[in-house]
């Protein structure tokens, strides 16, 4: 604000200084945190929303599930046929626990770990502005080497936009020949044709097993804790420049755990002389930094 606006509020309010409070940006971060909870609260009311699961149809869902095996779409199909609607979600909250299978998550994890140079993962994760709107971001990530091959962020996430991004994610001959992704409705027969027409095979994860596409919930994590728990989200461009500097320093310097480097290869800095010393450059507005060795000046 210019300084005309500082000596007219002056004059109005002679005293406006005595409202001011300083607080560390944690501290903002944690206001916006609580303030999104209650707002979502609020607007969230008891009222006649969904109509509660009878108690006979969900012992009908127990009961097929135990003396079938069957899971929530083949459930959701067989009541169809008895004149019972339920949809897909409200079928996967009433299945009952089960132990998951060792041998198939033995089997999964095989193939991660054989095919990791060959598959990406895809997924989406909200974002909440100062205004409580909610932004969409879409990324797709490389098994491999962690690096994130495309990402964007929208008010309004589309099967159409997504395939747009798909397009532009992989090239015509890609390199990779798997793609990794959750039963997001959003992911569609027609998205899955598109993958498909990329000579990629599409690989949907089982209903409630984020562990299966783990690299991309990890990615998830990672930029809630480094990046989105420290700022307040202005607008869909302030949230795509964040995320773009962040992304960035994620793929050329931020070493990874399991690589011990980072995704696009970081050689190795020897000490240059005995007077040099190690200097910090600030990345994504200093909430982490790159080190390298400088010469004393």
């Amino acid at each position: 604000m210019d300084r005309a606006f500082w000596v007219a509020l002056s004059r109005l309010w002679p005293r406006w200084k005595d409202a001011l409070v300083i607080v560390s940006p944690d501290t903002v971060v944690r206001w916006h945190y609580n303030g999104f909870r209650r707002y979502w609260r609020s607007i969230s009311k008891p009222g006649a929303g969904r109509p509660p699961l009878s108690k006979e149809v969900h012992e009908l869902i127990v009961r097929m599930a135990t003396e079938n095996c069957w899971r929530a779409r083949k459930i959701q199909a067989e009541l169809v046929k008895l004149g019972i609607r339920v949809s897909l979600a409200t079928v996967s909250r009433y299945l009952p626990k089960t132990q998951p299978d060792q041998n198939q998550q033995q089997r999964w994890m095989t193939f991660l770990r054989n095919h990791k140079d060959v598959i990406a993962g895809m997924d989406f994760f909200v974002v909440p502005t100062v205004r409580f709107r909610l932004l969409y971001v879409w990324f797709a990530i490389d098994h491999g080497r962690r690096r994130i091959l495309h990402f964007n962020v929208t008010t309004n996430p589309t099967a159409r936009c997504l395939i747009q991004q798909l397009r532009e994610t992989f090239p015509e001959e890609p390199t990779l020949r798997f793609l990794v992704y959750d039963n997001d409705a959003i992911f569609s027969a027609a998205v899955t044709k598109v993958i498909e027409n990329f000579q990629i095979s599409p690989k949907r994860t089982a209903f409630r097993s984020p562990w299966q596409n783990g690299t991309a919930e990890r990615l998830v994590g990672s930029v809630r804790r480094e990046l989105l728990d420290h700022v307040v989200v202005l607008n869909e461009e302030h949230l795509r420049r964040l995320l773009r500097e962040y992304i960035d320093y994620y793929n050329a310097e931020r070493v990874h755990n399991s690589l011990r480097d980072a995704p696009v290869s970081r050689p190795v800095e020897g000490r240059p002389s005995p007077g040099a010393n190690v200097v910090g450059f600030p990345r994504v507005g200093g909430l982490h930094h790159r080190y390298a060795w400088r010469e004393a000046s």
